[in-house]
């Protein structure tokens, strides 16, 4: 076996770090996705009510709320993929060992 097809035996310590910079860099992408689409929405509605837009309300009560779902379904997931990856290296690695 080279060098480069050398593989490390596989430590679950990796597994939360991964799944916590995977979860906040999602929940930042959606709530910087999500704002200018409050913004936008909340503009549009004042205009349209014919009063001064109010932008925490874009900030409060649509940006925050879909970055934490985004959020809390994106640790679920990453999650879940990244302890069944950590099992699967786990299994490979041992059958490895032993042929």
């Amino acid at each position: 076996m080279s060098r480069s097809q050398a593989r490390r035996s596989p430590h679950w310590y990796g597994i939360p770090l991964r799944v916590l910079l995977a979860t906040f860099i999602g929940a930042a992408i959606s709530f910087a996705v999500s704002l200018p689409v409050g913004i936008f929405g909340t503009m549009i509605m004042s205009s349209l009510r014919g009063i001064h837009p109010d932008m925490r309300i874009a900030y409060r009560m649509i940006a925050l709320p879909i970055a934490c779902v985004a959020g809390a379904i994106i640790l679920v997931l990453s999650l879940v993929m990244e302890i069944r990856h950590y099992r699967q290296i786990k299994a490979l690695s041992a059958i490895e060992k032993m042929g």
